[in-house]
């Protein structure tokens, strides 16, 4: 499916990103991973390259333009190109209300999980179309649907993703580079560890699902793999969720 490809994929390190970044691996492509947890992107590397793929690890902060700017240059310097780039990478920020929400965490989630996915795609662009065209997928939530109280933050971010993606695909789907998003609901990744202990929270969790079950990153990962391939060469500026029947309730 991407075979000769060279994709990009923040926050790899683990969870949903590194899922993806194998996921592209398998089918071909040439994998930029990125995180700040170097020790978790090495270890994806270790993963890809132990099953006869090709990657290599470039440490970038998504929240910072400039890092993101790097990010693209040295995919490119390390593959000659980039055709394909998932942005992935988010932080779930503090429970809190909006009036109490802390400053300083809306800062870092808007910077990260909206600013990062903007940054991101505004350096991938230019050299995904030098490269022919592409495909890149936007990861943002069942929350950029609906909302969650005590979520200000991750759901505005997540919102804006789904609009961003859209305003982005308006812009450069007729050059070649169609651009998606996906919803993912609770997925069983170190985001949501935090529930795991608790099994009264854990069970009431699992109840928002209609399936029955939390979701694997691997369930995740075949949506956007489908997504950044040529099977879903008429599919752009969508949004889709892989959420469990979360949002048809």
């Amino acid at each position: 499916m991407l075979k000769n490809k060279v994709a990009l994929v923040t926050g790899a390190a683990s969870g949903i990103g590194r899922a993806i970044a194998l996921a592209f691996a398998r089918e071909g492509a040439r994998v930029v991973v990125s995180d700040l947890a170097a020790d978790g992107g090495a270890q994806t590397v270790a993963l890809i390259e132990a099953a006869g793929g090709q990657a290599v690890f470039e440490a970038a902060d998504v929240s910072q333009a400039e890092q993101a700017r790097l990010l693209v240059d040295r995919a490119v310097k390390a593959f000659g190109r980039l055709d394909v780039a998932c942005n992935n990478a988010g932080v779930a920020g503090v429970s809190a209300t909006t009036a109490d929400y802390p400053l300083d965490a809306w800062a870092q989630v808007i910077n990260i999980n909206l600013s990062g996915v903007f940054y991101g795609m505004k350096y991938q662009i230019p050299a995904i179309l030098e490269a022919g065209g592409g495909a890149i997928v936007n990861i943002a939530s069942i929350l950029g649907s609906v909302a969650f109280a005590q979520a200000p933050a991750y759901t505005a971010a997540k919102h804006g993703v789904v609009g961003l993606t859209r305003a982005a695909a308006l812009e450069y789907s007729a050059l070649g580079l169609r651009i998606n998003s996906v919803g993912p609901a609770f997925i069983h990744t170190p985001m949501i560890s935090r529930f795991e202990g608790d099994a009264a929270v854990r069970e009431q969790l699992i109840a928002q699902h209609p399936i029955g079950r939390l979701g694997q990153p691997e369930e995740v990962a075949e949506l956007v793999l489908w997504l950044a391939s040529s099977r879903a060469s008429f599919v752009t500026g969508a949004y889709y969720p892989v959420d469990g029947g979360y949002l048809a309730r």
